[in-house]
């Protein structure tokens, strides 16, 4: 069995016997797990490990991406937010690329050591200052360095075996307002867009194999938000030639309210031209747009099989002597102490 166009979440640390039910329907793609899904690393192995016997072929997702945004806690390393690696890096450009390359090779391999496929990572948003939701999930407001911090990070990830995921295409962070709570509106010209914000998508869309739309308006293009546009999309797939799977962020956010109800939501997200919907937080909107896909006969998600973890074969990383610079240089990029972690890196 596929994949179906579907990823949803969970109500607990274990499933419950209608949740065993619910994986097993075809339209269903994959999980997403939050905080109160996750206890500490044995659990989550055997969670994940219960959904694989389910449906193997499901895709596995987290959030681990650092800082304020990290489920994975318990048993797993506090990752900084990565401001800190733009922050390393206008000290010393160096060693701040290896530490993000660290970053991401020891987020990736702890989060598939447990038995989950992806995190939701990079956050790609450049930071203006303006956007609290975004602030120091960003690694600069230069984009530049933000490019080339990135690009770092996605290379430790894909040295772990993981696929990467960029977001919030084509860039959340202009806008002040939070699309978890509002539906931001993005009035700037075409050009201003492409000359800012566009530019880390259009540099890394060859290493992505996975990006996720922001539900943000930008007017320029059109009047809805980029995971329901159409237009966005196609300048994705034709202009930036990227070939991966499109996520769509988050149907039960307000900022994807103005698409309709929940299933009105997926219909417009897929015509658009996203893979698969996110449904979270809300299970009777996950039932109705699961409900929605099985008499649309909507197919299957073949992209997910690609962002599959794929970990590298011999030798444990997470016990290597790497893995312990990593694990130390993560504590003291948390705690701020930039000069140490260039003693340590240097």
């Amino acid at each position: 069995m596929l994949p179906g166009r579907l990823m949803l979440d969970l109500e607990g640390p274990q499933l419950t016997d209608d949740e065993r039910l619910l994986l097993q329907r075809e339209a269903v793609g994959g999980v997403i797990l939050f905080a109160r899904n996750i206890i500490n690393r044995e659990q989550v192995e055997h969670l994940t490990a219960e959904i694989c016997s389910l449906r193997p072929e499901l895709l596995l997702a987290v959030d681990q991406e650092g800082g304020r945004v990290q489920r994975l806690k318990e048993g797993f390393t506090r990752l900084p937010a990565m401001r800190q690696l733009g922050c390393l890096y206008d000290l010393d450009a160096s060693a701040a690329l290896e530490a993000a390359r660290l970053m991401g090779q020891l987020m990736a391999a702890e989060v598939i050591d447990v038995g989950l496929d992806i995190s939701f990572a990079p956050v790609l948003d450049l930071d203006y200052g303006q956007s609290e939701v975004i602030g120091d999930r960003a690694f600069a407001s230069d984009t530049g360095t933000l490019i080339r911090l990135a690009e770092a990070f996605i290379d430790g990830m894909h040295r772990a075996g993981m696929a990467a995921t960029g977001k919030h295409y084509p860039g959340h962070g202009h806008v002040a307002g939070d699309s978890h709570t509002c539906l931001p509106v993005d009035h700037r010209s075409m050009q201003q867009i492409r000359d800012t914000c566009l530019k880390p998508f259009v540099a890394l869309a060859p290493r992505l194999q996975g990006i996720m739309p922001a539900h943000v308006i930008y007017t320029a293009l059109d009047d809805r938000p980029a995971g329901f546009s159409r237009p966005w999309l196609d300048l994705l797939r034709k202009e930036l030639k990227f070939s991966g799977m499109v996520f769509s962020d988050d149907l039960t956010m307000a900022g994807a309210g103005a698409a309709g109800d929940f299933a009105q939501r997926a219909e417009a997200a897929l015509s658009a031209g996203c893979d698969q919907v996110l449904v979270c937080n809300d299970r009777a909107a996950a039932l109705q747009v699961l409900e929605w896909l099985e008499s649309s006969n909507a197919g299957c998600c073949e992209a997910a099989s690609g962002l599959k973890a794929n970990p590298p074969t011999g030798g444990d990383w997470l016990a290597s002597p790497e893995a312990l610079l990593a694990r130390q240089l993560a504590g003291l990029l948390v705690d701020k102490e930039l000069q140490a972690a260039l003693h340590l890196l240097v």
